[in-house]
């Protein structure tokens, strides 16, 4: 049984997340999000009469709103974040004050009243890798001022627990798809493209190498680092199947009939890193493990989005 603090939670993997916790009927959730153009209500529409959820609009760096919600909880799990990497190369400002400010903004009053904390992360931090795989303990190298910003937020973090002996855990995950992904995203922006019969664009040669993780696997991996894993930690979450973006465009244009004549490419973006590649085997080894394929969760992912027109056509 637990009372969570889940920040983020109107956007694509903090909703899920958010569900996943509602299944138990011991959990209650506040869900604290700003609502800005990646959160979305309607991603939770179905919670709405929950007596065990509740939604408050809020900035994760106004002190006045974070230290009230993480003193009344058991447990802060922050997804709040802006995590495109185009648009932190467009403008790399707003990273800085939501990944960082905020995260320092939480961390402050999780200290203060000692509470434990989750800081959501991605294998991104790590930066690019040609051969083998990252392990927790690796050293940071982000390429981009996203990924840059996602490593001073989990050196915070890391500090917090160290400096203040907070209970904290770090969560790296590799590439998230599943329904109700903004469109800015690959999966999603293929599988829309093919649905309105535009050019799937890929950058560069589209060799780009992606470990593909189903959303709600993820989810399932943080619940069970929560209840299980070692608390001061780091656990990289990732499915271990490794994808070329021009093979997810082929899977896309497969799953729905489509012809390979439809891939474009693209001037590449800068430092657009290579390969990501993350070894799991520290969360494996607390009995989780990836459920849905990459193949059957292209499939339930194209079928949500074919099936859900209105959700996607005013973020395009």
């Amino acid at each position: 049984m637990g009372n969570y603090l889940v920040t983020g939670g109107a956007g694509f993997i903090g909703s899920h997340f958010v569900r996943m916790l509602l299944a138990d009927a011991g959990e209650r959730v506040t869900n604290l999000d700003k609502l800005t153009y990646a959160g979305d209500l309607r991603n939770l529409s179905d919670l709405r009469n929950n007596k065990r959820y509740r939604f408050v609009r809020g900035d994760i760096r106004s002190p006045s709103v974070t230290s009230p919600l993480v003193k009344a909880h058991d447990c802060v799990v922050n997804f709040a974040a802006e995590s495109h990497v185009d648009r932190s190369i467009e403008g790399a400002g707003v990273f800085l004050k939501t990944d960082v400010e905020g995260t320092f903004t939480l961390l402050e009053a999780a200290r203060r009243y000692d509470k434990r904390f989750v800081q959501v992360s991605t294998d991104e931090v790590y930066g690019s890798r040609m051969e083998g795989s990252f392990r927790e303990a690796d050293y940071l190298n982000p390429s981009s001022p996203y990924s840059a910003s996602k490593a001073a937020a989990d050196l915070l973090v890391h500090a917090y627990q160290t400096t203040y002996g907070l209970s904290t855990l770090v969560t790296r995950s590799s590439n998230n798809y599943g329904p109700n992904q903004h469109p800015e995203k690959l999966i999603p922006r293929l599988i829309l493209s093919a649905l309105r019969g535009k050019p799937l664009q890929l950058y560069g040669d589209g060799l780009n190498v992606r470990e593909w993780l189903f959303v709600t696997d993820n989810c399932q991996a943080i619940k069970t680092v929560i209840e299980g894993g070692r608390w001061g930690e780091i656990f990289n979450i990732g499915s271990g199947v490794e994808k070329t973006n021009l093979e997810v465009a082929e899977a896309v244009l497969k799953e729905l009939g489509k012809p390979h004549s439809m891939i474009r490419f693209v001037k590449d973006r800068p430092g657009h890193d290579r390969r990501y590649s993350i070894d799991s085997s520290k969360v494996r080894a607390l009995g989780w493990s990836p459920t849905i394929s990459l193949k059957r969760g292209i499939a339930m992912t194209v079928a949500w989005y074919a099936a859900n027109a209105a959700w996607w056509r005013g973020k395009l």
